[in-house]
């Protein structure tokens, strides 16, 4: 037992950190626990159980059932629907975001729902000379808030369901979640958070990105962005782009070329400077002087908004791009990963952790939920947004929706749901057929089932659900439910139900959600047998609070998906999610109590 708590302490350790990734540290976890077998009780087998699990496989069809509905563009259509709507009222604007936002994410992951929507919102901000700032944290609060209505409305309620069917062995009173057994919680969470949102929330955002602020100017670009003129004389005359900056002698980029009025961004690398050209260099002006008299260049004036990049809204652009959990950049850096190459785009700025970076850029290691501004060109900028490894904060100019296979998507989404729910069929098998049905139909194409799927969350959920079967094994769980259910000479139930939300809320915002329902449903079902209460009841609290992280960026992946496109900063988080979460543990409790009461 001794061992497994070593193992525990260990992984809140490496979550919280981050100095691994948490797909990288969920299967460092596993190996231990097989290698540490006469302490942990862990057989190989059972070590590796986690990939087969049902929650494991269900998560993954659902990924591919939310990229389904992706591709088809619905999503995206209704957020441009209700932006319209919303216009240049913010009241509205909120109130879209909010709507668009909450109810969808019921039934499709609410994590690419925020993915699909970041781009949509960004835009409503911009046009409606309003703060992203005001629209981004209410997107990633509104679509957790709406993961609460249904069972497949986060990962962590599906793992949660499955842990419950485990234990349901043990403890008579639990079971599988049916899809809709809790929605009428989830609602009354939704309409009070929603309500929070909307009235109490837009006096606590801070307007970080200030309206109408264009790139140049938000990422202090101004000193960092000069035109200069290739003289005659210069040694770089004849030169390649690529190599006529010494990297290692001078931070700077050469990111266009203008010769005889045309302007060139696009493939920039291999063409050669010729005496007259112009440059325009990202570098500060330390460098840039020594640059000036190394390679005889002559200083002109550099652009100081976006408007001034490109004139009649021609290529080159300015975008922020999002870096998710998964995606190949995570760990890298800008020099080991080739991002110039790869993609033909030049990064100018990072926002890492809610501070702007400028400079050494090409050495800067890239953390999840950083943002980078970067230069592109309208066709590199449509291949930024079908990879799965940047969520662009603007829609493309030539989005490649499936339109025509919008009826269908919704068709098999409700079916999925709907069999399920009506228990026909359980809801792994459900979201199978309905993938196999979306491939059957061109919803989705073969070819992108392997994209489609978040493969870090896979491997988290397949990682931590052994650590909560050693937890249960070696009696973990029941000594941490008996020290805690012991606080009941003092406390009633109704309090030491409050006690498990609160607990697993915070653990949730500073590891990963699933995690935290792996380690706290073991412990809260024995509590709640050892004070007489409803292990179902002790259950559904953890499920809601691993499902609603609001104090910090780090404890749900869609407040990293905002975190740089709003320029929050980490307290932000608690001075809007305190609240809100405090206000949500009241509501939650007392709503068990009311739905399904507290007696087995």
């Amino acid at each position: 037992m001794v061992v497994v708590f070593g193992v525990v302490l260990l992984a809140l350790v490496l979550f919280t950190t981050e100095l691994l990734p948490v797909d990288v540290t969920a299967i460092v976890l596993m190996v231990l626990l097989i290698l540490l077998e006469p302490w942990t009780q862990i057989s190989p087998e059972e070590g590796i159980s986690g990939f087969s699990n049902e929650a494991t496989v269900t998560v993954l069809a659902m990924l591919i059932l939310s990229t389904g509905i992706s591709r088809s563009g619905a999503v995206q259509i209704l957020g441009r629907k209700m932006a319209a709507f919303a216009g240049t009222d913010r009241r509205k604007q909120l109130a879209a975001t909010v709507g668009v936002a909450g109810a969808p994410s019921g039934v499709i992951n609410n994590t690419p729902v925020v993915a699909i929507l970041v781009p949509v919102i960004s835009d409503l901000a911009h046009k409606g000379r309003t703060s992203p700032s005001k629209l981004l944290m209410p997107l990633s609060f509104a679509s957790m808030l709406g993961g609460t209505l249904t069972l497949i409305g986060t990962s962590t309620n599906i793992l949660a369901s499955e842990i419950a069917r485990e234990l349901s062995t043990e403890y008579a009173d639990l079971h599988a979640f049916g899809v809709f057994e809790f929605t009428q919680l989830g609602v009354v969470v939704l309409v009070v958070g929603s309500a929070y949102l909307l009235w109490v929330a837009p006096h606590l955002i801070p307007e970080r990105v200030p309206p109408e602020e264009d790139f140049v100017e938000e990422y202090e670009m101004g000193a960092y962005l000069t035109d200069v003129v290739v003289r005659e004389s210069s040694p770089i005359v004849g030169m390649t782009v690529e190599r006529a900056i010494d990297q290692s002698q001078f931070d700077a980029d050469i990111l266009q070329l203008e010769r005889d009025g045309e302007r060139f961004a696009e493939r920039l690398g291999k063409k050669e400077i010729r005496a007259g050209d112009t440059l325009r260099v990202r570098t500060d002006r330390n460098t840039l002087r020594r640059l000036l008299l190394a390679d005889a260049l002559a200083l002109q004036d550099g652009p100081e908004t976006a408007a001034d990049l490109a004139p009649a809204d021609d290529d080159p652009l300015l975008v922020e791009i999002v870096v998710p959990r998964g995606s190949f950049l995570v760990g890298e850096t800008l020099a080991s990963s080739a991002f110039r190459g790869r993609y033909d785009a030049s990064v100018l700025a990072f926002r890492s952790r809610g501070e702007l970076l400028h400079e050494r850029l090409e050495d800067v290691r890239i953390q999840v939920g950083d943002t980078l501004l970067v230069q592109t060109t309208s066709n590199t900028l449509d291949r930024l947004a079908r990879t799965p490894d940047f969520i662009v904060a603007r829609e493309p100019d030539r989005p490649e929706y499936r339109t025509e296979k919008i009826p269908l998507a919704v068709a098999i989404i409700a079916g999925v749901v709907g069999v399920a729910g009506l228990g026909l069929v359980p809801i792994l098998v459900s979201a199978l057929a309905g993938v196999v049905a979306m491939v059957a139909t061109g919803v989705i194409r073969p070819t992108e089932l392997y994209d489609s799927i978040e493969w870090n969350v896979i491997f988290l959920l397949a990682g931590v659900i052994p650590l909560g079967l050693a937890l249960q094994q070696t009696g973990g769980a029941d000594l941490l439910g008996a020290l805690v259910a012991s606080t009941a000479g003092t406390l009633p139930p109704l309090a030491v139900l409050w006690v498990f939300y609160v607990a697993t809320a915070l653990l949730t915002n500073v590891v990963s959600n699933n995690a935290s329902v792996v380690l706290m449903i073991p412990i809260a079902a024995r509590a709640a047998a050892d004070v007489g209460a409803s292990p179902f009841a002790f259950v559904l609290a953890v499920t809601f609070a691993a499902s609603t992280a609001f104090l910090t960026p780090i404890g749900y992946q869609t407040n990293l998906f905002v975190y740089g496109p709003g320029g929050y900063r980490f307290t932000d988080y608690f001075r809007v999610g305190a609240p809100l979460q405090a206000l949500l543990s009241v509501v939650t409790v007392v709503g068990i109590w009311f739905f399904w009461g507290l007696t087995p």
